[in-house]
C-alpha cells in the first residue's frame, strides 16, 4: 500500500469517516486601513444580525463551499460595504493569520482567516448584506468590537506598521509632489509616534530610490523659514535599508 493510502495519523485512508469529526465553519475577516484627514482610519461595519447585533465589527463572513478564502474576502468586502467589485479587486489584501480559539464565536466552532490592507484613495462605503452600516472610523476611537475583532485589528495594525518599514507604500498617501514633512506625517499617523525630523530626513534621502527631488520645486509650509523642497516617489518598491520605527516611542 502506498503512503498516499494513509492519512496524516498513519491510519488506512479507507477507514476515514468524516462523521467522526465535528463540523465547523470557516470565515474571513478584513482589517482595511487608510489615512484620511490626517489620521489613521479603519473600515468598520455595524452588524445587522445576531450575535452582536448593532455592534461594530470588521467586514467579513462565511467562506462558501465553492470558493477560496481570498475570493470570499473580496466578495464579503463588496457585499458588506457597498464598495464596487472593481475597487475590491484592486486592493492588495495580505493574509494576516488564522484565528481558531474554540469559543471565539457564540454560534458554533468558527475558524477565521484574517486579511489586512493599507490603501490610499478609498471611496465612501455603505452597508449591505449582513451589515446595517459601514464607515471609515479613526483607529482606536471606535470602542469595543464584536467577536475577537479587537485582537485581529491590533495584529493588523502591527502588520501595516511593519509594511511601512520595508516598502515605499507611504508615498502613495502623499500628493504627486510632496515635502518630506508630508511624508513624515504619514509615518507618524500610521505608527502613532513623533519622529525626529533631521533623522527622518537623513534616512529618507540616503535610501536609494525612495524619493526623487523635483527640480526647482518648493512649497511654503505653515512653519517659518524658506520654502520646503519638493519630492516625488522614486523607482524603488522596497527600502534598503529599512526605515525602522524608533523603539520605545510608540504612543498608547
Amino acid at each position: 500500500m502506498t503512503v498516499d493510502a494513509y492519512d496524516a495519523g498513519g491510519h488506512d485512508a479507507g477507514d476515514y469517516d468524516p462523521r467522526a469529526f465535528p463540523p465547523f465553519a470557516v470565515t474571513v475577516d478584513l482589517a482595511v486601513f487608510t489615512v484620511r484627514d490626517g489620521e489613521l482610519q479603519v473600515l468598520l461595519i455595524e452588524r445587522g444580525q445576531e450575535p452582536y447585533k448593532g455592534a461594530r465589527a470588521l467586514p467579513g463572513g462565511f467562506v462558501l463551499p465553492d470558493e477560496s478564502a481570498g475570493r470570499a474576502a473580496r466578495r464579503e468586502l463588496a457585499e458588506e460595504t457597498g464598495l464596487s467589485a472593481r475597487t475590491t479587486a484592486a486592493l492588495h489584501l495580505e493574509q494576516l493569520r488564522t484565528y481558531s480559539d474554540p469559543d471565539r464565536d457564540p454560534r458554533m466552532r468558527v475558524v477565521s482567516v484574517a486579511y489586512t490592507a493599507l490603501v490610499p484613495d478609498v471611496p465612501e462605503p455603505r452597508g449591505g448584506g449582513d451589515a446595517a452600516h459601514a464607515q471609515w472610523m479613526p483607529y482606536g476611537g471606535h470602542g469595543p468590537l464584536a467577536f475577537d475583532h479587537d485582537r485581529i485589528l491590533a495584529d493588523a495594525h502591527e502588520r501595516i506598521g511593519a509594511k511601512l518599514e520595508y516598502t515605499c507604500l507611504a508615498t502613495a498617501f502623499c500628493p504627486a509632489e510632496f515635502t518630506l514633512g508630508e511624508l513624515r506625517q504619514v509615518y507618524e499617523t500610521v505608527w502613532g509616534v513623533e519622529l525626529d525630523r533631521p533623522n527622518f530626513r537623513r534616512k529618507v534621502l540616503t535610501t536609494p530610490g525612495f524619493v526623487e527631488a523635483v527640480a526647482g520645486g518648493a512649497r511654503l509650509t505653515s512653519g517659518r523659514g524658506k520654502p520646503a523642497a519638493l519630492y516625488r516617489a522614486g523607482p524603488a518598491n522596497a527600502l534598503h535599508p529599512p526605515l525602522l520605527r524608533p523603539e520605545g516611542r510608540h504612543t498608547p
